[in-house]
Parts: structure tokens; sequence; C-alpha cells
């Protein structure tokens, strides 16, 4: 007889592997806004700090500058750590739009910057809730491989965005260097989904988390993605050894 927590895993296993795009999204959808409260605490522990220098580096990238007082997306925004981080760059004007489809995880990041320059929207990424061109950048951190379809989620940003804006994505990767490889596979699949289990009481969010880096698209295949979506001047660099990479195209 199956139990739940073998149903459960079982749900996690196709969700990583994108067997089935409603079960991932529902299964993601799930997970998130039940692990929202410890989120953050296990995001700083997992990654030893480190997640905070890689997202300063994608902001970077995202060239706000040009336009400080524009309107920028922060897709799958989460506990608005990224969208709270741009808000409190030097000379930033703007608003920014952070849209997830958890809202528990929304809710986990209000205070972190003033409602009226962080503005967390219940949306789901393939099915953004603005006109077309609206945005002057956007920016997706540890989100963009949860979609549950790609293809149409790059599309959706794109159709968002104005002439010449800047997409920025930044995602887990798999290092190249033997060592370097060996050892993050081992932290990643066998001591992260245990303090993860551990801390968040989750049975399986830390488990799937592995995997679905382990199933998301290498860097190139993920820029020739960005490319179909219709983004150009498309490139990627490595960060810390190849554990995370950032990727930047132009509308």
């Amino acid at each position: 007889m199956m139990t739940a927590l073998d149903q459960e895993a079982r749900e996690a296993a196709a969700a990583a592997t994108g067997a089935s795009a409603a079960g991932k999204r529902s299964y993601v959808q799930r997970i998130f806004s039940e692990i929202a409260p410890r989120y953050d605490l296990l995001n700083r522990l997992l990654s030893l700090g480190i997640d905070r220098r890689w997202r300063k580096v994608a902001l970077q990238r995202l060239s706000w500058s040009r336009t400080p007082g524009g309107t920028y997306l922060d897709l799958c925004a989460g506990t608005l750590d990224v969208g709270a981080e741009l808000s409190r760059q030097a000379g930033f004007a703007g608003r920014i739009l952070a849209a997830d489809f958890a809202q528990p995880m929304l809710v986990a990041g209000v205070g972190k910057a003033p409602r009226d320059v962080l503005v967390p929207v219940v949306a789901d990424a393939l099915a953004l809730p603005v006109r077309g061109g609206s945005f002057e950048g956007a920016i997706v951190a540890f989100g963009i491989r949860n979609v549950a379809d790609l293809d149409a989620g790059l599309r959706e940003v794109h159709r968002t965005l104005k002439d010449g804006a800047k997409f920025v994505i930044l995602e887990f990767s798999t290092p190249r260097v033997p060592l370097v490889r060996a050892a993050y596979l081992f932290y990643f699949h066998r001591i992260l989904p245990l303090i993860g289990r551990l801390i968040s009481g989750h049975r399986t969010a830390y488990t799937y988390l592995p995997r679905s880096v382990a199933n998301f698209p290498e860097t190139d295949v993920l820029a020739a993605a960005m490319t179909r979506a219709g983004f150009r001047e498309v490139g990627w660099e490595s960060l810390s050894f190849g554990i995370a990479a950032v990727h930047v195209g132009t509308k």
C-alpha cells in the first residue's frame, strides 16, 4: 500500500523532471507555500550566505541605473529578497512588481521594503497581469527552474519588457571542475535535503530542490532557450566555481 509520504515523494520526483506541467505547477505552489515561514533562514544556512553576493551580481547585470526611475519585474519573487535589495540601491527611484504564485512566500517578505516601492502581486509566471512592454527590466533568482513551461515563461517575460530592456536569470548550475563537482553533488544531494527536512519540517521540498537543479538545462541550453524566446545578446557567467550562473538577455 502506498503511504502519503510515498505519494509525495513521487510527486516531487515528477515535478523535478517536469513530467507533467500541471502536476509541477501544483506541487511547486504547494511546497513553497508550506515552507515559506522558514524559507529565508534555510536560504542563509544552506548557501552559507553566498546567495546574497550572487543576488548583488545579478542586480548589477540588470543595468537598472540606465533608467533608475523605471518599473521593474521581480519574477518568482518568493520572500522578496531580490526586490528589496534593488529598492535599497543608491540612486534607485523606481518601482518593482514582485510576482509569485505562492502567496505565503510574498506574505513572508512583507516589510522588507516600502509597499509603494516594492509591490507584491500573486501571479503565475506564465500569465502576468500586465500589458506588453510594461517593464524597463526583469530579474528572476532561483525561480525559473520551477516554472511549469520554461519556453512559455521566457516568452511571457519577453512580452512584458520594453525594447532594450534586460532580463537577468540567476540560477543554480552544476560545476564542471571534477573535484568541485563531486563535493557540490555530495552536499546538494546528501547534506542539503537532510538539513532542509529537519529545519523546515517538510518531507520532500528539499529533495525536490537538488532534483530540479539536476533536471534544469545547462547554461548553454538555457541561453539557446532565451534566444528562441526572442532575446538578443544572450550571455552568461559562472559564479562560485559554477555553483550558480547569471544569464542576461536583451529585448
